[in-house]
């Protein structure tokens, strides 16, 4: 499928983008809601949290330079150490960021 390069088809686009995004999340929560949370379906929701999150970081971490390996670094020391998600990620993206500027 091929969309025109005007204002139409990055509305088109975003459009479709926007509904995919809805229907994945609402069929998510459609099965999720006819599943019974037993403890292994838990640990299972527990361990598909984590592996994503290492499929996301893994090719970063890999093929990255090194302004993404230090921002994984310094993500990763703060989260660590005072255990807030909003820290990390801002020493992540401070760490990139400065590691950009200085290069």
């Amino acid at each position: 499928m091929s969309l025109p390069a005007t204002a139409a088809g990055a509305l088109a686009a975003i459009a479709i983008m926007a509904l995919v995004t809805y229907l994945t999340r609402a069929g998510g929560v459609f099965v999720m809601s006819r599943v019974p949370i037993g403890p292994k379906v838990e640990r299972f929701i527990n361990a598909m949290a984590g592996s994503v999150l290492v499929a996301v970081i893994t090719p970063m971490a890999v093929q990255g330079d090194w302004g993404a390996r230090l921002a994984l670094v310094a993500t990763l020391g703060v989260m660590l150490t005072t255990q807030k998600a909003l820290a990390a990620i801002a020493a992540g993206i401070v760490t990139a960021a400065l590691w950009r500027l200085w290069l």
